[in-house]
């Protein structure tokens, strides 16, 4: 009887192996009936040619300026545009009805596929993560950006934007010069100390490690994304320049590991003294003391959740925006305070009329776990959204004569009646920026302390001006002026 048993496990290993090739072949029609519905649905979108291999892998060019060129030019195409990187669809939105449907959503808040390359150095915290982690981690950072402790950061950003009129002082001679260092410099000290509660010294300090790290891994970032061939974590091991980035990424993180280990370590010898122990650079007689963002979220992952140790203005506007600050400060040579701020309406309009024509962020993604209908066509799941806000700002029906600089655009008289998402510079709907006061706030004491000291000139004409795609949107060759001091007399 033993060939019996032999035969019947001969029989069993082929039914297995029959089943086995069945599954899989199941499974590769179906993948294939789904990739070609996809196809179908994608196809109907408008679109730039595409390579049949390549698709429109590096955005139609390998700089930064042919990418983003390219990007306004297929923009022109419709409401909804159809790209492929590599074999990858994605479809980019440009105008606020499309948008309203991803942001307004509580669904489709998954990022877009290129974030993850972004986790290395930022790991699993509010802007990549999704689901309940997502709101659990929203929850725990909503109180920090809550505008009486926003409050407590205004002498950080007087000071670091004293620090910057120091410096421009020495350029104030009429001569042209590019200052987008000089504001980029600062805004980093600034957010390294309201996050940290330490400065890396970037202005006064151009050679600073963390400065040039910090700058190589956002052009690596961007060379990364727009490659298809490079995104895959093993071929980016082969062909990708990995030690650069690795090299990158240990001087990024060991400041912020350094960063949370002090905080620690401050707190736990507050708690044994039973005092408010401070770092000793903060032990001032007659100083505020002031947490740092990190501070802050030390103190609500106490209390359950746990926290991972890893403008263009033209001459007129400019004229008025003097008028307003005079009209504020006089000739009190102070810094701003609250009250300060809130009395800037016309230089607020100026900062958003600014980001309407350049916003800061000039892409940003999402991808779809399910069909979703944008504008006229259906868009399916697993698909790449990309979100334009530099072409949803200039649709003519929201914003006449979209190409001029016009802050009284956001009077309320003439924005009452405008699509809610037609203006996204800080994201909207349920993940919008929780940081956007933050940041209007530091935009509104920097500019005013350089309008209140100078008179600018901007050299290169607003249409001149040419547009890189870079892991923020930046002007090709800077921002080149003409500064003079400015008298009141």
């Amino acid at each position: 009887m033993s060939w019996l048993k032999s035969d019947t496990l001969v029989w069993a290993s082929s039914a297995s192996t029959y089943l086995a090739l069945t599954a899989a072949l199941a499974l590769t029609f179906a993948w294939l009936l789904t990739k070609q519905r996809k196809s179908l649905l994608l196809a109907k979108l408008p679109g730039p040619k595409t390579h049949p291999i390549f698709g429109n892998s590096r955005f139609g060019g390998g700089t930064a300026e042919e990418r983003m060129q390219w990007l306004i030019n297929s923009s022109r195409l419709g409401e909804v545009v159809r790209l492929w990187i590599g074999f990858v669809p994605l479809c980019m939105i440009c105008s606020a009805r499309g948008a309203e449907v991803i942001l307004a959503s509580q669904k489709h808040t998954h990022k877009g596929a290129s974030y993850d390359l972004l986790r290395d150095w930022l790991g699993d915290g509010l802007l990549l993560s999704t689901g309940s982690k997502w709101h659990s981690r929203r929850k725990l950072l909503t109180p920090a950006f809550h505008f009486k402790i926003l409050e407590d950061f205004l002498d950080v950003f007087n000071s670091q934007s004293t620090t910057m009129i120091q410096q421009l002082r020495g350029k104030a001679d009429g001569k042209p010069f590019d200052v987008f260092p000089f504001i980029t410099r600062c805004a980093l000290d600034i957010i390294c100390e309201t996050a940290m509660g330490r400065t890396v010294n970037a202005q006064g300090n151009v050679e600073s490690a963390y400065v040039k790290a910090l700058d190589k891994f956002a052009n690596l970032y961007i060379m990364r994304s727009t490659t298809p061939w490079l995104r895959p974590a093993w071929l980016y091991n082969i062909l990708g320049p990995r030690k650069e980035r690795d090299a990158c990424l240990k001087v990024l993180h060991d400041v912020s590991y350094e960063t949370i280990a002090e905080r620690k370590a401050l707190r736990e010898k507050s708690k044994k003294s039973g005092g408010e122990a401070e770092p000793e650079d903060e032990l001032v007689i007659g100083k505020k003391k002031r947490l740092a963002f990190l501070d802050l979220l030390l103190e609500y992952s106490e209390d359950g959740a746990k926290l991972s140790d890893g403008g263009d203005i033209a001459r007129d506007d400019g004229a008025r925006v003097h008028q307003e600050l005079d009209s504020v400060f006089g000739d009190e040579d102070r810094p701003a305070t609250m009250d300060d701020l809130r009395s800037m309406k016309l230089l607020e309009n100026c900062i958003k009329e600014g980001l309407r024509l350049f916003p800061s962020v000039q892409r940003f993604g999402r991808i779809l776990h399910e069909d979703v209908r944008i504008c006229d066509y259906v868009i399916p799941a697993g698909t790449n959204v990309m979100l334009f806000p530099y072409r949803i700002h200039r649709d003519p029906k929201q914003f006449p004569d979209p190409e001029r600089f016009d802050p009284d655009r956001f009077l309320p008289e003439n924005s009452k009646h405008r699509h809610p998402y037609a203006y996204i510079p800080f994201s909207a709907g349920p993940r919008n920026c929780i940081g956007q006061k933050f940041a209007v706030m530091e935009e509104k004491v920097l500019l005013s302390s350089i309008f209140r000291k100078f008179r600018v000139e901007s050299t290169v004409p607003r249409e001149d001006v040419k547009l890189l795609d870079n892991a923020v949107l930046r002007p090709k060759g800077g921002n080149i002026l003409n500064v003079f001091p400015r008298s009141l007399a």
